[in-house]
């Protein structure tokens, strides 16, 4: 049995749910951004700093990190630029793209990056849900959220 609607089908929402999901959407929205601001200055780090060091959990390229941050690659790249500075992250020779770099932590980045998990784990706002519902939140957002970014 397929629980995915018929994307061929007109739904409907009633616009009282739609105004309630909005709201919650954005409060929670916000909810999250305090997080990673919060933990972002306990750190001394910048809110995108964060962002980052949580996405690099393997070698990628500067584009695949802004596809993960959701923002544009020249703003991922000054992001990249001042993690370098302060040692965190390194650029290397792409294994199979001579044209690209990869982006991979270092020693400090890893410890950093770390640091950046704890803390954005033990203070989420997810933390008020069950691990069940976390999961369900995350698969009903995943089926509300386009595969591309650019939809």
């Amino acid at each position: 049995m397929n629980d995915q609607p018929d994307s061929s089908a007109h739904l409907t929402v009633d616009t009282e749910i739609d105004r309630d999901v909005c709201k919650l959407v954005h409060q929670f929205t916000h909810r999250l951004d305090v997080h990673v601001r919060r933990v972002a200055e306990e750190l001394d780090l910048t809110p995108s700093q964060v962002i980052a060091l949580r996405e690099l959990s393997d070698p990628i390229t500067a584009r695949e990190l802004a596809t993960r941050m959701s923002c544009e690659p020249s703003n991922a790249t000054f992001v990249l630029d001042r993690l370098e500075q302060q040692q965190l992250i390194r650029r290397q020779p792409h294994p199979t793209d001579r044209r690209a770099k990869q982006i991979v932590l270092t020693a400090a980045g890893e410890r950093r990056r770390a640091g950046v998990l704890d803390l954005l784990g033990a203070r989420s706002p997810l933390t008020s849900l069950t691990a069940a519902q976390q999961e369900t939140l995350r698969d009903l957002l995943h089926a509300m959220v386009p595969t591309d970014p650019l939809v």
